[in-house]
């Protein structure tokens, strides 16, 4: 595959380097300080920066403006979008608004259902869904047009990705459903968090059987425990995670005061192992209100320095 947009991200891959992306969960506030605090962090061990989209649909600073503020200190947005809270106007209008700062990078979600937030009595919208989002992008960057059929002045050239989950139940729809939304327009897919090592490796493998990781970019998630209750917690309360006994026992069998450190070994054992599997091109590291760990990751795990692109 070779690279078709600015995305920095897309010519890291396309080079054929393992991808390096984290994320930065916007503020509960408008102070940019926060935001700017977890970009510092970030921004020399990875090759972008997902902002996500009001996260398990709880109000926060905006991902456009968020994004803004990245690109401004010169680094790689991309811009989570989720369907729950637009329709189709203004999610053009968002990636029109987004190309317009040359934010090379969009992940296409649904997002979490409100009732999960801090305005349950919020409206879903989901005028399209993320499988129509997706096609929706692609066709204003490919073909130049809105979905009215009007041209569009200076098409936004965006790299588009989109999220699986390789655990959710039926397991057996999970590659078809990759496949699906490869063929509405996904370059790169980020994954759930992986705990569960043989049961991703059989969903890679399946994804190989049938030709999916030469279509696309797959990026393997993981996400470091803090504590054996925070495994514990993510194993039982968490839809469509898979959290394996042995690895809840690990965290619970260590010291109080060690869980962390062990939780990022396990991270860094993760990434050791599939960074070696066919099919993988990179890590998406959702190191959840925990960024300063995740220079200590990529280093351990073998995955500095970062390639540098034209």
């Amino acid at each position: 595959m070779s690279a078709k947009t600015p995305s920095k991200l897309e010519k890291v891959m396309a080079a054929g380097h393992l991808g390096v992306t984290s994320e930065c969960g916007p503020p509960r506030g408008s102070d940019p300080e926060v935001i700017k605090h977890k970009a510092e962090l970030l921004k020399d061990c990875v090759d972008a920066i997902n902002v996500t989209d009001n996260q398990t649909s709880v109000v926060r600073t905006s991902s456009l403006a968020t994004c803004i503020h990245l690109k401004l200190m010169g680094l790689e947005p991309i811009l989570q979008m989720v369907t729950r809270d637009r329709n189709r106007i203004a999610l053009q209008s968002d990636i029109l608004g987004a190309a317009s700062f040359d934010i090379a990078n969009v992940l296409c979600l649904s997002g979490d259902h409100q009732s999960f937030g801090d305005n349950p009595q919020g409206q879903n919208v989901h005028d399209l869904d993320s499988m129509q989002l997706l096609w929706t992008v692609r066709k204003m960057r490919d073909e130049g047009t809105f979905l009215g059929g009007d041209e569009i002045k200076r098409p936004p050239k965006m790299f588009v990705g989109a999220a699986a989950n390789p655990f959710a139940d039926p397991f057996e729809i999970r590659v078809p459903r990759l496949a699906k939304k490869i063929e509405a327009g996904a370059e790169f897919i980020q994954t759930q968090c992986i705990y569960n090592l043989e049961k991703f490796e059989e969903w890679i493998r399946l994804a190989e059987d049938r030709g999916l990781t030469e279509k696309c970019y797959i990026m393997a998630g993981v996400t470091p425990f803090k504590s054996a209750g925070m495994a514990k917690y993510m194993k039982n309360r968490v839809p469509g995670m898979d959290v394996p006994d042995d690895v809840v026992k690990r965290m619970a069998d260590t010291p109080k005061g060690s869980q962390a450190e062990e939780g990022i070994n396990i991270c860094v054992e993760t990434i050791q192992r599939l960074k070696e599997l066919k099919g993988v091109s990179g890590f998406h590291i959702m190191a959840i209100e925990w960024e300063e760990k995740v220079p200590e990751i990529v280093e351990r795990a073998g995955l500095m320095p970062r390639p540098e692109t034209d």
